[in-house]
């Protein structure tokens, strides 16, 4: 990983210590998830559909809830993360459930050295390519995981919004859209419990839309479709205000939140 692998080191080191309060925080819904709700949101099922009977590889899986709710629609799953303990929790989660999904401990570019399975699906969700340093190497990693016909989706927040620094609980537009230096943050608290005891040290990378559409062209995937919309499914920007659907919005909503590509490998 050259010059990234203190980055990772120190992000991995946040994720491990995000795991337990996330597991036990609103946002995760622990024990309804384990009485049976998915952890899924609108706009992945839509675009997958009926995935009982094939294959799906989950990048960047935290520990395991959409793995396992994919598991449970009948997929056969595994899941990779680059935090030991939230893959600890996510095969705790599988057995306890009954599931047949496994778990992979690795850094996601690295995914093809760990897991030697082609897949009909490769999904990845909300929060994840902003980890990473390059998108070309996830790109080639995601064809060379796919089978012939397989379909790759993601569905995330929209780089604009990785634009402002929210640290002061006001946005303020400081980032570029397409920031080739490292971003580093450091506050207290985790998206889902800001008001837990821990300091969240993390480093991330902005990429514009026109980044992650050409890594997976470049790789030899044929995108299907690029859509983006006013909304996110989590609250976790400030001022958001949820809507009838469930969903939530800003109040003068200038931009979209998120984004979801679907692309296939012919």
């Amino acid at each position: 990983m050259g010059d990234n692998t203190n980055y990772f080191k120190v992000n991995k080191e946040t994720w491990n210590k995000k795991v337990a309060i996330h597991a036990q925080s609103e946002m995760y819904k622990m024990e309804a998830f384990k009485a049976g709700e998915t952890s899924l949101m609108p706009y992945e099922l839509k675009a997958l559909g009926d995935v009982n009977g094939k294959s799906l590889l989950h990048l960047q899986c935290h520990f395991g809830q959409d793995t396992l709710s994919w598991s449970r629609m009948g997929a056969k799953c595994v899941g990779v993360d680059l935090s030991d303990e939230g893959v600890k929790l996510a095969k705790a989660l599988n057995k306890e459930l009954n599931l047949d999904a496994e778990f992979v401990c690795c850094n996601v570019l690295d995914t093809s050295q760990h897991v030697d399975n082609t897949f009909d699906i490769v999904y990845t969700s909300y929060g994840t390519i902003g980890w990473l340093p390059d998108l070309k190497p996830w790109a080639n990693m995601i064809f060379e995981r796919l089978k012939p016909g397989g379909v790759f989706y993601i569905v995330e927040f929209h780089p604009i919004l990785w634009m402002f620094d929210y640290v002061d609980g006001k946005p303020q537009m400081k980032y570029h859209y397409n920031q080739e230096e490292v971003i580093y943050e450091e506050y207290d608290g985790t998206y889902a419990d800001q008001s837990s005891k821990i300091v969240s040290k993390e480093y991330g990378w902005n990429h514009g839309l026109s980044k992650v559409v050409n890594a997976l062209i470049e790789a030899g995937l044929q995108v299907d479709y690029l859509n983006e919309y006013d909304e996110s499914p989590y609250d976790v920007f400030p001022d958001l205000i949820k809507q009838e659907n469930g969903m939530f919005k800003m109040e003068d909503q200038l931009f979209p939140m998120i984004f979801e590509i679907k692309a296939t490998k012919n």
